[in-house]
């Protein structure tokens, strides 16, 4: 074995490796890009997870800075020398990717690629996605790419293999939580209705009653009326307590932080705005604050994906004295707080607000419109 391949291998297992670290789709989607450009010694690296519609699901680079990537404008759509990977099984390696008939250009911003290396990611006759690398990196005066050889794109359909499963095994996990969550669904709401609807059923009945009586016989009307208080104070105790149930488990087996983290996953997930989180310094804190700082969290995040428009949503949860401070900043529309009145009931402000009064705590809002909104929630320690 020569020296060259020995270092090849050994690369390639240090790709797999990290690889295997991986369960999240996204992180391994990156793991893989990154892995394949390191291994070449490429200029840049991309993967391409096509969707049902032409286009791409996702589209992961390397290489490429993100304000170059925010510039270069809209994911590409499945054609020429992108769609060819997908569409066919074997390596394309291209000495100039320009001069290929089936090259249509690109975006103004989109750095300059020579030379090319790609092949689809396949898993039975599944295609994954596929990976393409450009601008071999060397030596040469005048600068331009190397040429990618036939060692690389060995080298690189071994990593391929491997990728795929990475991927399938991602997407399975993801799969299999998605399907908890769905259970875990099912089974409250289930609980919830049982709990409820019997007594809201029962109330409904008395207060017909009641209004029935109250001209012919108040006296009659008047119980049947204490009766609609004593059942709706029941029912209040049903929902109480159902609620306490909704309370997520992990609050109290794993603590705040590792339940933010896996809800941001899953939340990061499913929409198209990258939803990431931090917690630096943070410590334990007592219960009630705790769900004060979840729910607000959670409320938080439902504005900034559902109705800011965000394409990016910052989590941080950060030590605060004895207690600690949630900050959720979002890149959305904003709006304006001092004038916006119903905003801030529809943007469930006010019960935000009661929920940090309601442990100590205090809560401040910080938007304009075009400038995105902050929202910090500032609760004491135990």
């Amino acid at each position: 074995m020569s020296h060259r391949t020995g270092s090849g291998l050994a690369a390639v297992s240090t790709a797999l490796l990290a690889m295997s670290r991986q369960m999240e789709v996204r992180d391994v989607l990156k793991t893989i890009v990154a892995s394949a450009r390191e291994l070449l010694d490429a200029e840049y690296a991309a993967l391409g997870v096509p969707d049902d519609h032409g286009g791409f699901a996702q589209f992961v680079v390397d290489g490429v800075s993100d304000a170059q990537w925010k510039a270069i404008g809209p994911l590409p759509r499945q054609h020429g020398v992108l769609a060819a990977m997908l569409h066919k099984a074997e390596p394309e390696r291209l000495a100039d990717v320009r001069e290929d008939p089936r090259f249509g250009g690109w975006p103004d911003a989109h750095p300059e690629l020579s030379d090319f290396l790609g092949l689809p990611v396949r898993d039975g006759d599944e295609t994954l996605g596929a990976l393409f690398l450009a601008n071999k990196r060397c030596a040469r005066p005048e600068g331009g790419g190397c040429g990618f050889t036939a060692e690389d794109e060995e080298l690189l359909g071994i990593l391929a293999q491997h990728a795929a499963i990475a991927l399938t095994n991602a997407r399975l996990y993801e799969r299999s939580r998605e399907l908890t969550i769905a259970e875990e669904r099912s089974r409250l709401a289930h609980e919830l209705h049982d709990a409820v609807s019997q007594k809201l059923f029962s109330l409904r009945l008395t207060a017909q009653a009641a209004a029935a009586l109250v001209d012919r016989d108040p006296a009659r009307a008047k119980g049947e009326l204490q009766q609609v208080a004593a059942l709706a104070a029941e029912a209040a105790d049903e929902l109480r307590a159902a609620v306490v149930e909704l309370r997520p488990a992990a609050l109290d087996e794993d603590g705040l932080v590792h339940t933010l983290r896996t809800q941001i996953q899953v939340l990061d997930r499913a929409h198209s705005a990258a939803v990431v989180f931090d917690s630096p310094g943070i410590r334990a804190l007592p219960a009630a604050q705790e769900e004060a700082v979840l729910r607000v969290a959670q409320e938080a995040l439902h504005n900034a994906l559902r109705h800011a428009e965000a394409a990016r949503v910052a989590v941080t949860l950060a030590r605060h004295g004895q207690g600690a401070r949630l900050t959720v900043a979002d890149d959305g529309r904003g709006f304006d707080p001092a004038t916006v009145r119903s905003a801030g009931r529809h943007l469930g402000l006010v019960s935000m607000r009661d929920r940090a009064a309601g442990v100590g705590g205090a809560l401040t809002v910080t938007s304009a419109p075009g400038e995105g909104t902050t929202i910090e929630m500032e609760v004491p320690g135990g």
